[in-house]
């Protein structure tokens, strides 16, 4: 996609990290998003930070983890009268979630509810509106390709998020929809902070030592920032990638090969 084909699509979780930087990206080729949040504030925050790009960002808060806020989303799609060309689906929630003394007993739930239910529920329900030849674009991660302790729900979710990347893309192909997911290593965003602040609590070292322990498992030896993921997305948004489909992207500094 450029600036001279303007288009029109969904990202979720935009008010922060990769969903920002990404709406971001998109604004600034001049793309028509709908933003989709919990929170307001923070998907408001989004629309400032674009104010010069010669795109669109609507803001729209929902829980799409609850059937009201997919059908409001679908809904304000249905009341402009047009159909959209992409969905990304970015909204995740992390946390650790071990066999023996996890203290919220739920959070398999909600991790699984928001990381893999509501990006399938969200396909679903937009389908009718994606014009031929659309793309959809699902921020899985590292942790979709192998495992890490504690973690299983994170782990099952975008592992799951990559196998239904590879199953729908064979059920799109007619509509010559693509479907594609993102596997980023550690990136430095919020929810990748408090992961690491709750990893080092539980192995009893400092954050500043499970940190730089982390690094040293990553060839490249940093975090990606969020703006890095952002070309890699826009590409497989585009015409240019029409027959890139049922892929999932490692980008994580070498951190797996698999």
């Amino acid at each position: 996609m450029t600036a001279s084909t303007s288009r029109m699509g969904v990202v979720t979780g935009g008010g922060s990290g990769i969903g920002r930087a990404l709406a971001l990206a998109l604004s600034a080729a001049g793309h028509r998003v709908i933003l989709c949040g919990r929170r307001g504030e923070p998907l408001q925050e989004t629309v400032r930070l674009s104010a010069a790009s010669p795109g669109t960002l609507e803001p729209l808060a929902c829980d799409l983890t609850q059937r009201q806020g997919i059908e409001r989303l679908a809904e304000r799609i249905r009341s402009q009268n047009g159909g959209i060309d992409f969905l990304v689906n970015n909204a995740g929630v992390s946390g650790m979630n071990p066999l023996e003394g996890d203290p919220a007993e739920d959070r398999w739930d909600i991790i699984l509810a928001t990381n893999l239910e509501a990006p399938y529920r969200l396909i679903k329900a937009l389908l009718p509106s994606m014009r031929e030849g659309g793309r959809i674009l699902n921020v899985s991660s590292v942790l979709g390709k192998f495992g890490v302790a504690g973690y299983s729900a994170y782990c099952a979710s975008k592992h799951g998020l990559i196998g239904l990347t590879r199953a729908l893309a064979l059920e799109l192909a007619p509509r010559r929809i693509t479907v594609n997911a993102i596997c980023p290593g550690w990136v430095d965003t919020e929810m990748a902070r408090a992961g690491m602040e709750g990893m080092a609590r539980r192995l009893g070292v400092t954050v500043d030592r499970f940190h730089a322990d982390a690094m040293g498992r990553v060839p490249l030896g940093r975090m990606l920032r969020p703006e890095e993921i952002a070309p890699l997305a826009l590409y497989l948004l585009s015409d240019a990638a029409g027959m890139m489909t049922g892929q999932a992207i490692n980008l994580c500094g070498g951190a797996t090969t698999a």
